[in-house]
């Protein structure tokens, strides 16, 4: 496709894009999918309009496959989805500022709350180098790219994500003021003062590569308001609640929530195949009476630690419960090349072996720890908890907590932490818990497990009412409209 061409495309805008290149075994080149849920989400806006899809290179292989086509988009196909893809290089050790020192952990530790600010973080010049050599960079690198495909073209459409490329729409917005600019969040938005972690430079760039959308989205109204709380007193900018909008030198941008909502159709396919039949096999053999779930990242903002505090509190105060129940926690590794990350999985094994000692007994061990990642064996899991665990100290939205109960074939109870952007939407049908205070998580086990089964199954209905009441496609359909109010407005 020539940038020629009378059509702009969309441009989707993202860190990780939607297939990654590496070597097999056997030494000849392979195609995985990338991105995670972002694929998942976005799979529907590109399998049914013109859309270009601009990320970073992962692996050496994608690079090698940029250079073998002179660094111009590249077409795709996986799981019946076409994708237009482009992969955009950087300096290795740049993108390593970038992600491992800024983005992660900095950003992600400050949108979840995660810094003991007693201890960490320290700001030093290592840091400010990672700001100014790394994110700037790799923002610069992911911007000029977005430049050279839009080059020509009257009125394009960038859609950006996330949190790796806060300071890219400012850069893009400088060279085409014309460009229609969105952004999404997928991830909490604090408070204004969990901000000023951040030198004042710095914080002032990001906001103000945010400011360079037209529309900026996130999953919850609560963290919208957040957003222009934080453009109020942080930048000193006018905001109007009502609209939610900011307004700034270079315009006004508008705030909204659209809250993601689970494929349900993928879902059910997931659950009928063959490898989910056969994990249900194993699941239904090692089961006690009551089965309590757990499936996350090892990510720190997940709150394992503290989840399994709570049943063992459960376990020490209902003794009736001894082995009758079985506490499965799924997780996959997350982020291990991250110091915090790996001590924080050392920290969970080494907890679930105290519990295991101390309410064990030689045929049933309370905490059974899974820590890989295996989609067929969580949603095998999915249709037979008794009580599914979110206790997130902050989570952007969590699928989780509508994938299972859709799949549940028991009247599942869901333990949801009022922190969790899914809880703006499931909270009426949830037990809602807060996920610092380990004695009402410990009660809402004992609650849950003990819930008479004419509660059990409103819940679980009003559950499947609300998580199906919008599909992947409602939420692309919601952001597409509003961009094209706003481009008709102007």
């Amino acid at each position: 496709m020539s940038n020629e061409d009378a059509t702009p495309p969309l441009i989707i805008v993202s860190n990780r894009g939607p297939a990654q290149f590496d070597l097999g075994e056997d030494g000849n080149r392979v195609m995985s999918r990338g991105g995670g849920g972002l694929v998942t989400a976005l799979s529907g806006l590109v399998a049914n309009r013109h859309a270009l899809w601009i990320a970073s290179a992962m692996t050496e292989e994608d690079i090698a496959v940029a250079d073998e086509n002179d660094h111009q988009p590249i077409d795709v196909e996986m799981d019946g989805v076409s994708y237009r893809v482009l992969t955009v290089e950087s300096d290795p050790v740049a993108y390593d500022r970038f992600y491992n020192v800024i983005a992660n952990p900095i950003l992600w530790f400050i949108q979840h709350y995660l810094w003991d600010l007693s201890n960490a973080p320290d700001i030093r010049q290592a840091e400010l180098d990672a700001w100014d050599k790394g994110y700037q960079v790799v923002n610069r690198d992911i911007a000029d790219a977005v430049l050279a495909q839009i080059e020509g073209r009257e009125g394009p459409v960038v859609m950006l994500h996330d949190y790796p490329l806060y300071t890219a729409p400012a850069m893009i917005r400088a060279a085409r003021p014309d460009a229609f600019l969105y952004h999404f969040v997928h991830i909490p938005w604090p408070q204004a003062d969990a901000w000023r972690v951040l030198p004042s430079r710095i914080r002032q760039a990001v906001f103000g590569g945010l400011l360079g959308n037209d529309i900026i989205g996130f999953h919850t109204s609560n963290y919208c308001i957040n957003f222009l709380a934080c453009c109020e007193r942080l930048m000193d900018l006018e905001v109007d609640y009502d609209k939610l909008t900011v307004t700034h030198d270079g315009g006004k941008t508008l705030v909204r929530p659209y809250p993601l909502p689970i494929d349900a159709e993928r879902l059910h396919r997931a659950a009928a195949t063959r490898e989910v039949a056969e994990a249900e096999v194993e699941v239904l053999a090692r089961r006690r009476e009551f089965l309590i779930l757990r499936v996350d990242r090892a990510d720190l903002s997940k709150n394992v630690l503290r989840g399994f505090t709570a049943f063992d509190t459960f376990l020490s105060e209902h003794q009736e419960f001894r082995e009758r129940v079985t506490f499965v926690a799924h997780l996959q590794p997350s982020r291990q090349d991250v110091p915090e990350y790996a001590e924080y999985l050392e920290r969970i094994e080494a907890l679930v072996a105290v519990v295991n000692h101390r309410h064990g007994t030689t045929d049933w061990m309370p905490i059974d720890l899974r820590v890989y990642e295996n989609f067929p064996e969580a949603v095998a899991r999915y249709k037979h908890y008794d009580m599914l665990m979110v206790n997130a100290i902050f989570d952007g939205m969590n699928l989780v907590a509508k994938e299972a109960p859709l799949l549940n074939l028991r009247d599942g109870v869901v333990m949801l932490s009022e922190n969790t952007g899914s809880h703006e939407e499931l909270s009426e049908h949830v037990l809602t818990v807060n996920p610092f205070d380990i004695q009402d998580m410990a009660d809402t086990i004992y609650r849950s497990l003990t819930m008479p089964e004419e509660e059990r199954h409103e819940r679980a209905e009003g559950l499947r009412g609300v998580i199906m009441e919008r599909s992947p496609a409602d939420w692309i359909d919601e952001q597409i409209a509003d961009i094209d109010a706003v481009r008709d407005a102007s």
